[in-house]
């Protein structure tokens, strides 16, 4: 996963990309603090964690983001990310 996580706040919103290690974490069993390499794909060999993220931010006018979809394979599932923060973790096909 090779990300560290400050937990100390519980107020800060955890990050789309989060959201998605701890899923497929969930599907594979396991702690989201071991799903990393050479075990597991990094997600950025997926996908750029932080464009993740920034397209599902707030925008700077404070208005929430009402439409958008991403999808991607990740550590052998088809992962579907939407604007609601929805994180959807399938097999692949």
């Amino acid at each position: 996963m090779l990300l560290s996580v400050d937990r100390s706040d519980a107020t800060v919103a955890q990050s789309v990309s989060f959201d998605v290690i701890t899923a497929v974490a969930e599907r594979e069993g396991v702690d989201p603090v071991n799903l990393e390499p050479p075990e597991y794909e990094a997600l950025y060999n997926a996908i750029n964690p932080e464009a993740l993220d920034s397209l599902f931010e707030t925008r700077e006018n404070g208005k929430q983001r009402t439409t958008g979809r991403v999808e991607f394979p990740f550590c052998g599932y088809q992962v579907t990310v939407t604007s609601d923060g929805e994180v959807e973790v399938a097999d692949l096909e």
